[in-house]
């Protein structure tokens, strides 16, 4: 029987989801709590490979069980893995669906703050940056939308069949005061470091050093820029994954950590 499981992490101490040797990986752990529980090997695939140091407030990923079980599985899972994986929903699947190449639309998280916090450390990504030019990034962000080939954005392009990406929405929100960042992005794929390199140009744009016209020439011409710097992992989230026939509402939102509510005041009883 194939199952997709619902799950989220904090992935500030792995080196990413893919199972590797000698590296500390959220795949290897999972399957590593699976097979103590079941006492045979067990091997899942995920919905995505996220990076080192790289969030997800959702994610699948498929398993095949041969057994059936009369134990709450959730419950076993969530006391052997450690406090950074959550375990929310697993879900029986008719037939042999894939968490990954299933998935026709994935959406993306980036936030980022200006000043220096303890409690947003690894949750978000700090720069010191004053007077960032939001309009001017605003502007690059509403062209995303408009182009399909991201092959500028991409660390090694020459490994994908294609990099045509149908990016269907992107937005950037910012708090009142300026210090605090939220990059939405969603498409049916995204390739190696591309949210984290677009994330890297809009802070230059923001900055003054790269103009927008700049930032879309990239786009038309699909040639890498000469200097890429990706953006910090710690800020970046894949917050929705949307199936066919599974689209779940992610359990967790970091969003409300970085966004301020008039009823989030805390008051003395």
């Amino acid at each position: 029987m194939r199952y997709f499981v619902h799950i989220s992490y904090n992935g500030l101490q792995y080196n990413g989801w893919q199972k590797q040797l000698n590296v500390l990986n959220i795949q290897g752990v999972i399957e590593n709590a699976l097979t103590q529980i079941f006492k045979v090997p067990v091997f899942i695939n995920g919905c995505g490979r996220t990076d080192a140091q790289v969030h997800a407030s959702q994610f699948f990923f498929h398993m095949d069980i041969a057994q059936e079980w009369d134990f709450d599985l959730i419950f076993r899972l969530n006391k052997l893995l450690p406090l950074n994986i959550a375990v929310y929903d697993v879900i029986p699947m008719e037939g042999l669906p894939h968490a990954r190449f299933d998935a026709v639309q994935r959406a993306y998280d980036y936030f980022l703050h200006t000043y220096k916090d303890p409690f947003l450390n690894g949750l978000s990504s700090y720069y010191l940056l004053e007077n960032l030019q939001w309009d001017q990034m605003k502007a690059a962000v509403a062209l995303l939308p408009q182009y399909k080939d991201y092959r500028a954005f991409c660390t090694s392009p020459d490994k994908y069949e294609h990099t045509l990406c149908y990016v269907r929405s992107a937005s950037l929100m910012v708090d009142e005061k300026g210090e605090k960042m939220r990059f939405q992005i969603s498409s049916n794929r995204f390739l190696g470091k591309m949210i984290r390199i677009i994330m890297g140009q809009l802070l230059k744009i923001g900055q003054g050093t790269l103009s927008v016209e700049e930032f879309e020439s990239h786009l038309i011409s699909r040639k890498t820029p000469a200097l890429i710097t990706p953006a910090h992992p710690q800020g970046l989230y894949l917050s929705k994954v949307t199936y066919p026939y599974l689209n779940l509402p992610p359990r967790v939102d970091f969003s409300a950590v970085l966004q301020k509510h008039a009823d989030t005041n805390w008051k003395a009883l």
